[in-house]
């Protein structure tokens, strides 16, 4: 029986056969068209071998960088507790209360046990925490070695009676202790309740620093007391003139508006000062005084030299000169520089409806002033 010839061709016999049947197959097994997923299976096993490299290499960083994390963060807190950063300059600037002293010797020595990569501010603020004047502390590092630190202080702009002892108070109303006290502080009346480094709760007192807070220098220097009266808010200099503020609102006008009422020469001799509408301010003359001649020339410290000047530190401090010579005719000077005297009572008071009203000035005030608006 024969077979096919085509199946005979497909069956090789003998070992010349299976020779030609490896051959075909090749050396490591079924060709690609014989086994068609050969392709598919190399492609996956050089995707798994470069994943496991990959993986390899992650793990290899991911060990080197735990083990340098140690190593840099310990090299860093060395660096920077160490001299090569520490604090061996310190300006300071803003410091100018009468405790100077002292708080720039505080500041600096907590300064020099910090470094230039370690500033504390909380530690700086400590170090001067019992000196109520202070009110802020910035530090600045200026690497290598330096550290400049910035200090806003409170200083006091009256005296005041807390808790039955004298102290002195900022003009935002905290109390400032009693080692701030001076003869020059102007004397606010009233007995007040607070602790020292902790504001005062009394409205009137924390109006009247307010309005003694916001006082040009040259002026301030000349308050004696400042009391609450028929007309609100009242500031009496040292010579007995009054001044009628009424309350804290635009305070620095008023004083801008006193300054040109000073430094009018009708206003020469005046009893008090009516600020209360900064914009026509008022002067009042006691009983057989008249103000002087009306249109008289002002001069160099005039109204119009005051209004044209600005209203500059140097300008009020040649207005204020008038304050060292000048006296009201009837004001009790001797009252003036007395905390808690009697107040000095002018024999013509204004008229405070008219006044708040934003009428005409009453009659005893001159016309002349020149600084209504």
């Amino acid at each position: 029986m024969q077979m096919e010839p085509s199946l005979a061709a497909r069956l090789p016999l003998g070992r010349r056969g299976r020779q030609q049947t490896r051959a075909r197959r090749g050396r490591h097994g079924l060709r690609s068209r014989d086994w068609p997923l050969s392709g598919r299976l190399r492609a996956a096993l050089g995707a798994l071998l470069a994943s496991l490299v990959r993986r390899r290499a992650a793990r290899i960083a991911l060990l080197c960088t735990a083990l340098a994390l140690p190593l840099l963060a310990g090299g860093w807190m060395w660096l920077r507790t160490s001299s090569l950063v520490a604090v061996r300059s310190v300006q300071l600037s803003g410091v100018r209360g009468p405790e100077h002293a002292e708080i720039e010797a505080a500041l600096r020595a907590a300064a020099h046990r910090m470094s230039t990569l370690a500033v504390n501010v909380g530690a700086l603020r400590a170090a001067v925490s019992s000196y109520p004047v202070v009110r802020a502390v910035e530090a600045f590092p200026r690497f290598p070695h330096g550290l400049r630190i910035e200090v806003l202080e409170q200083l006091p702009v009256a005296a005041l009676d807390v808790d039955g002892a004298r102290t002195a108070a900022a003009a935002d109303g905290v109390v400032l202790g009693a080692a701030l006290l001076s003869g020059s502080l102007p004397s606010i009346d009233g007995s007040f309740r607070a602790r020292p480094g902790q504001p005062l709760q009394s409205s009137f007192a924390r109006a009247a620093l307010a309005v003694m807070g916001l006082a040009p220098a040259p002026l301030a220097r000349h308050v004696a007391r400042v009391y609450s009266a028929a007309y609100g808010l009242t500031v009496q200099m040292r010579n007995g003139l009054l001044v009628y503020f009424g309350d804290a609102g635009a305070a620095r006008a008023k004083w801008m508006s006193l300054a040109r009422v000073l430094a009018d020469t009708s206003s020469a001799g005046a009893d008090y000062v009516d600020v209360r509408l900064p914009q026509r301010p008022a002067a009042g003359f006691p009983a057989g005084v008249s103000p002087p001649g009306v249109g008289a020339a002002t001069g160099a410290t005039g109204t119009g030299a005051a209004a044209s000047a600005g209203g500059s530190e140097a300008t009020i401090e040649a207005l204020a000169e008038g304050l060292r010579s000048s006296t009201p005719g009837t004001s009790s000077t001797a009252s003036a520089g007395t905390p808690g005297g009697a107040p000095a009572t002018p024999s013509t008071a204004p008229s405070a409806p008219a006044a708040a009203a934003g009428e005409a000035p009453s009659a005893t005030a001159p016309a002349s002033t020149g600084t209504g608006g």
